[in-house]
């Protein structure tokens, strides 16, 4: 009998693990119909996903052709202990300089150890902005799983 059903995540308890997490994988299509894995920060608002890149970055460019990606955040360093989330996305690549600082402003509040630095930074994320387009994931699919809730058995 399968225990997907016992493993999957409710939305709340996505919520909070795409809050809890640091770094994703999202995967686009490539020029030559590869994946193109990178990983990346990204700012949580609810199951949506929101990022910034390199307007010029292979990413950006695969998203251009194709506005699709798949994006996993995961922990755990043993069978028991493995959480994580896929998400299949439309991405929407926003092009306006004050919302892509405004992403770019949340990245760095939220990865910056010292809020000092981070307040520091938005000279830096101003700078950067003009270069870079921000990412909105919007999930068409959910995949989760919590394996912590097999009480240590398979």
């Amino acid at each position: 009998m399968s225990r997907r059903g016992q493993v999957q995540m409710t939305p709340e308890e996505i919520t909070a693990f795409l809050g809890e997490g640091r770094t994703a994988n999202i995967a686009t299509m490539g020029p030559n119909g590869r994946p193109h894995l990178v990983a990346l920060w990204y700012v949580p608002r609810g199951d949506v996903i929101e990022t910034w890149t390199y307007a010029k970055s292979q990413k950006a460019l695969n998203l251009r052709r194709l506005p699709q990606a798949t994006i996993l955040v995961e922990t755990g360093d043993s069978y028991e202990k493995l959480r994580g989330v896929s998400m299949e996305c439309d991405v929407e690549l926003v092009t306006d300089t004050e919302k892509i600082t405004l992403i770019g402003q949340q990245l760095m509040h939220r990865y910056a150890e010292n809020p000092q630095v981070a307040t520091a930074g938005s000279q830096f994320v101003r700078l950067q902005a003009p270069k870079r387009v921000g990412l909105v994931c919007r999930p068409t699919k959910i995949v989760s799983w919590d394996h912590s809730k097999l009480g240590g058995t398979y």
